[in-house]
C-alpha cells in the first residue's frame, strides 16, 4: 500500500453501483480497498480514521453513515441521491466535523451540464421557456432525479423563481397555457438506460437543446473516486463536485 494512495470504504458494495465503484477502483492505482459493506451490517467495524467512506446506498442509510463517519474521522463521499431536507441537514451537521462531497450526480460530463445550464440560464433569462427530461432505468426508485432536481434548481436560481412553485411535474387534462415561469420536470423510467438528462430552452423561432448520455455507470464510479481522492486532503465542510473540478470559481466568474 503506498503512503500517498488513498484508502476508501464501501457503503453498498453489493449493489450495482458499489461493484462498480470496486472495479474502478482495482484499476486505479492511487486507491485502495479497506474495507465494503451493505445496510445492516455494523458500520464500525469497517471504518478507519482517514479512510473516505464512500456512500452508493440508500438515502435512508446515509444520515447514520454521516455520523459513523464523523465520529470515526472518516472524510466521505455521497452518490447517493433522493435525500430529504432533514438528511441533507444531518449530513451538514456531520460536515462540520469531516469533509463531505455530496453530489446528486458524480459524472464530470453531468457537472459540466450543470455549469453550462447555468450560463444559458443566465443569458436567456426572458422569452426562452425551460423544459427538463430525465430517462433512466426501470428499477430506479426516486423521481424526478436528483439530477433533474437540480438542473431544475439551478435555472431558478438564474432566473429568481422558487424552484418548489415553478416545477411543473408532467401535464395531463385540460391545463391552462404554459406560464412564462414554469419549469417543466419530466421522468421516463423503462429499459436499462444507466441516465439521460436534456435541459430545453425554447423560444420563438429557435430552440437550445444541452443533453447528456451515460452509457456506462463507470462514469459515476470514477467520479465517486476522483472526489474521494479530493475529500481525503479537503478540511471540514460540505462540498459537492463542482468544488473537486474546480467549477466553483468558473460558475463565479462567469
Amino acid at each position: 500500500m503506498a503512503d500517498s494512495n488513498t484508502r476508501i470504504v464501501v457503503a453498498g458494495a453489493k449493489g450495482r453501483m458499489g461493484q462498480t465503484l470496486l472495479d474502478c477502483a482495482k484499476r486505479d492505482p492511487q486507491i485502495d480497498v479497506v474495507g465494503g459493506f451493505d445496510v445492516g451490517e455494523a458500520v464500525d467495524d469497517f471504518l478507519q480514521k482517514g479512510a473516505v467512506l464512500v456512500d452508493f446506498t440508500m438515502h435512508t442509510a446515509t444520515p447514520d453513515l454521516a455520523r459513523a463517519a464523523q465520529k470515526s474521522g472518516c472524510p466521505m463521499v455521497i452518490g447517493t441521491t433522493g435525500h430529504s431536507d432533514a438528511e441533507r441537514t444531518l449530513v451538514a451537521s456531520a460536515s462540520k466535523k469531516v469533509p463531505i462531497v455530496m453530489s446528486p450526480n458524480m459524472s464530470v460530463g453531468v457537472n459540466l451540464l450543470f455549469s453550462l445550464t447555468g450560463t444559458i440560464s443566465s443569458t436567456l433569462r426572458d422569452g426562452f421557456d425551460v423544459e427538463i427530461i430525465e430517462k433512466h432505468h426501470r428499477h430506479k426508485k426516486d423521481a424526478p432525479s436528483g439530477t433533474a432536481v437540480r438542473l431544475l434548481e439551478i435555472v431558478s436560481k438564474v432566473k429568481g423563481r422558487n424552484a418548489a412553485k415553478v416545477a411543473r411535474h408532467g401535464r395531463q387534462g385540460d391545463l391552462e397555457a404554459r406560464t412564462a415561469e414554469e419549469i417543466g420536470l419530466h421522468s421516463i423510467r423503462g429499459g436499462d438506460f444507466v441516465g439521460e438528462h436534456t435541459v430545453i430552452f425554447a423560444g420563438d423561432g429557435e430552440t437550445l437543446e444541452i443533453t447528456h448520455k451515460a452509457s456506462s455507470r463507470e462514469i459515476f464510479a470514477r467520479g465517486a473516486l476522483l472526489a474521494a481522492k479530493w475529500a481525503g486532503r479537503a478540511s471540514p465542510g460540505l462540498y459537492d463536485l463542482f468544488d473537486v473540478l474546480g467549477l466553483r470559481n468558473s460558475q463565479k466568474a462567469s
